[in-house]
């Protein structure tokens, strides 16, 4: 049998119409011009997805004269969107899971997609921490499922991690990160053996340093997101990163898998980010985070 090559791949699917989800699908269709199947739960939740896209395109590409409105109906075209699983794995070549971050509901994911698609498809997550091996243990081709985590936004962070489970073949890494350069990404490989991968394990210790500058009082973050971005010439700051992306609410409830791979030392969630959460300040879209409880809250408390 020949090995399966990136040029094999002609139909995608995406498990998880939501913010990363939803942009993962663009991609796919714009810059890799796949048949690429959108996939959640709910019909609004994939309605949604899909207006997302449709918006995106509209106001980057066609406003600016990127795009013709036609480019935009045939990227469009290209793009389908279903709550049935297994309907949308059958006949596909290459699966991205960004679905919610839960080991359990990952692993009854890929069961499903392994149950559904074709031998020789291969399987990804795009989560940011989990382990691979242990997602892989759900199906019985351990060898196709990997990691490709993109950075969002996903149209302009050039990061793709490429993870290999204890069982991920050579030719599915090779297979992914070539995908990764097709959509005009650089790919980094590295073992899921490293909890938060690359990129997050050791942007995950500076931002704890940060929220415990903030707890002491030290400086409010305000101050500490600048002293970083001037002093070490970062695009933006780890504390108005994390209210931006709502990683607040994330931490909180990763809790337990980081005590789980990290031990209660380091996997346990800081006292600070347990009370923003527990009043409400997450992050994300819409919703306060650490600039606002500083202000808020801990600054008079």
């Amino acid at each position: 049998m020949n090995e399966f090559k990136v040029n094999d791949i002609k139909k995608v699917v995406v498990i998880g119409a939501g913010l990363m989800g939803a942009q993962i699908a663009e991609l796919m269709a714009r810059l890799g011009q796949y048949r690429v199947t959108l996939v959640d739960v709910k019909d609004e939740l994939v309605s949604k997805g899909l207006a997302g896209i449709d918006q995106r395109i509209e106001k980057f590409f066609v406003v600016k004269g990127k795009m013709t409105p036609e480019q935009k109906k045939e990227l469009m075209g290209r793009i389908d969107g279903t709550t049935d699983i297994a309907q949308a794995a059958a006949g596909v070549d290459f699966a991205v899971e960004a679905a919610t971050e839960n080991i359990s509901a990952k692993k009854d994911l890929f069961r499903k997609l392994d149950q559904s698609a074709p031998s020789h498809a291969i399987l990804a997550s795009n989560t940011s921490y989990l382990s691979i091996t242990e997602i892989a243990s759900a199906t019985n081709r351990p060898d196709k499922v990997v990691g490709m985590h993109f950075f969002n936004p996903v149209a302009m962070m050039k990061l793709v991690e490429v993870v290999k489970g204890a069982k991920t073949s050579e030719n599915t890494s090779e297979v992914t990160s070539s995908l990764a350069r097709v959509l005009q990404k650089e790919p980094v490989v590295c073992r899921d053996a490293s909890y938060g991968f690359l990129a997050n394990r050791a942007y995950l210790a500076l931002r704890m340093e940060a929220v415990q500058m903030v707890w002491e009082r030290v400086a409010s973050p305000e101050e500490i997101d600048k002293a970083l971005k001037l002093g070490y010439n970062l695009p933006m700051g780890p504390l108005e990163l994390a209210d931006m992306g709502g990683s607040w609410g994330i931490y909180a409830s990763s809790e337990e898998d980081r005590i789980r791979e990290l031990g209660s030392g380091k996997g346990r969630l800081h006292p600070l980010i347990r009370l923003m959460v527990r009043a409400g300040y997450t992050g994300g879209a819409g919703k306060k985070g650490i600039y606002d409880f500083f202000k808020e809250v801990l600054s008079t408390w």
